[in-house]
């Protein structure tokens, strides 16, 4: 587990990087949620509030379109999303990194309808998908590491 002295983590929103304003805070909630339904931790928005502060930024996230196509019609049928952010885990009070990892990517693929009359846009879920389980793989390495 994190050391003993950690009781209180403080997760501020995540930076972006992107144009994707939504999906920085998607991965602040998403983890956040995740941390309270995995841990005992305390979690906070203020760093001044905390014994650790969980830092994240969204480095890059790009939709690959017509990674499948429709064989008749020669038009895409499937994207993937491909998130990649880095973390800190940074004791507040002195200041010691005690976890940190960058280059974590992510993807996520969806289906583009073909029938333009039952048209839906899959890129919304999509990115709540990929948010969901970078949030999860976050924490994962964050238990995992002490």
């Amino acid at each position: 587990m994190i050391p003993k002295s950690i009781k209180t983590i403080a997760i501020p929103a995540f930076s972006n990087g992107t144009v994707r304003y939504q999906i920085a805070t998607l991965l602040s909630a998403d983890v956040v949620r995740e941390l309270h339904s995995r841990t005992h931790y305390k979690i906070v928005t203020d760093p001044a509030q905390a014994d650790a502060v969980l830092a994240g930024t969204v480095i890059r996230f790009d939709v690959l379109g017509g990674i499948t196509t429709d064989p008749v019609t020669g038009r895409a049928t499937g994207s993937q999303i491909i998130l990649t952010m880095q973390i800190n885990l940074t004791d507040r009070h002195t200041g010691k990194v005690l976890y940190a990892k960058s280059g974590l990517e992510f993807r996520e693929r969806y289906e583009i309808a073909t029938d333009l009359t039952a048209y839906f846009d899959e890129s919304g879920p999509a990115m709540k998908r990929v948010s969901r389980d970078a949030a999860r793989t976050v924490v994962t390495a964050l238990l995992e590491a002490f």
